[in-house]
């Protein structure tokens, strides 16, 4: 069953080995804290009892009594807290069997870059793997920290500049699943999100030879004005897109946009009116990105609408 919505961007909806240890090691957690809070509400309470019945205690019970819950009682709970990440971090070291995939991702401000090495698929703010499979990734940073976090399906890593951290995933259940960056990287911080898609191995791999092929060629007059407004305009020198003069390397691939749900890093839906308004003014919809406003007429603008959409 496919699975999106809010919920999937919680750590109690795992779908993946790496999120369930961490789901499990906070319920555990929990309730050791929730056990303690509990006997140290019964002990004030005890104490206040005890307080106006004027009763004493000798000595040697007061001694064993603050041994016992004072040094070996949260001893023991340390330890076995201590033994929880160590297993915690054995366990999130390496996937079960070898990873089949590997995916680079890399951290922009305010955006994900998204390459599939072995194909040489590139795309932007989507990550898509193929069911059950683990998944090497390789994170880093084009520019500040940034944080990679999918709460339901891992624990969160940090894409620090010049150093590459990796990592991996596995997804058990079939849908979409918001990401998030987890470290506070600038203005748009909050919105720097992502989504990684998990699917049936066939389809997948369906994906994947499509986004590795080359951007298909205008077909309309339109969509031909459009071609030619991109790759001689300012367009050209921040984007690519693959098998055209376009080979811009500052903002987003952009060979099959059109596939893409969303834009701007999950930050509007993808369709004709906010591909313009963002096109036209971005800086409107997301204040401090790298993409000035674009001085198009009304009719270069609506071609290179048409073009983009064409980008399948």
């Amino acid at each position: 069953m496919s699975r999106i919505g809010a919920e999937d961007h919680s750590t109690f909806s795992p779908v993946g080995p790496k999120a369930d240890f961490s789901t499990t090691a906070w319920w555990l957690l929990f309730g050791v804290a929730a056990f303690v809070c509990v006997v140290v509400i019964a002990l004030v309470v005890g104490a206040m009892i005890s307080r106006r019945k004027a009763a004493k205690v000798r000595e040697g019970e007061a001694k064993g009594f603050v041994m016992t819950f004072g040094v070996v009682i949260p001893a023991v709970v340390l330890a076995a807290t201590f033994a929880l990440s160590v297993a915690g971090i054995a366990k999130n070291a390496k996937p079960s069997r070898p990873a089949a995939l590997k995916v680079q991702v890399v951290g922009h401000q305010w955006w994900w870059e998204v390459r599939y090495p072995d194909s040489g698929a590139v795309t932007a703010n989507e990550i898509h793997v193929p069911l059950g499979t683990p998944v090497e990734l390789q994170l880093t940073s084009d520019d500040v920290i940034h944080s990679f976090w999918v709460p339901a399906i891992m624990p969160k890593l940090d894409l620090i500049p010049g150093h590459t951290n990796d990592t991996w995933m596995t997804v058990d259940d079939a849908g979409t699943y918001r990401g998030q960056c987890a470290e506070y990287c600038g203005l748009q911080h909050a919105h720097m999100a992502f989504t990684v898609v998990a699917e049936p191995e066939a389809k997948f791999q369906q994906w994947l030879g499509d986004q590795a092929d080359p951007a298909v060629q205008p077909t309309t007059a339109e969509e031909r004005k459009g071609y030619d407004v991109l790759t001689s305009g300012s367009c050209a020198s921040c984007h690519t897109v693959r098998g055209t003069p376009a080979d811009g390397k500052v903002g987003p691939d952009l060979t099959h946009l059109a596939d893409r749900s969303r834009l701007a890093a999950e930050t509007i839906p993808n369709d004709r009116g906010h591909l313009g308004g963002w096109i036209a003014n971005s800086q409107q919809i997301k204040p401090g990105n790298k993409m000035p406003p674009q001085p198009l007429s009304p009719g270069d603008l609506t071609a290179v609408i048409t073009y983009l959409e064409s980008l399948k």
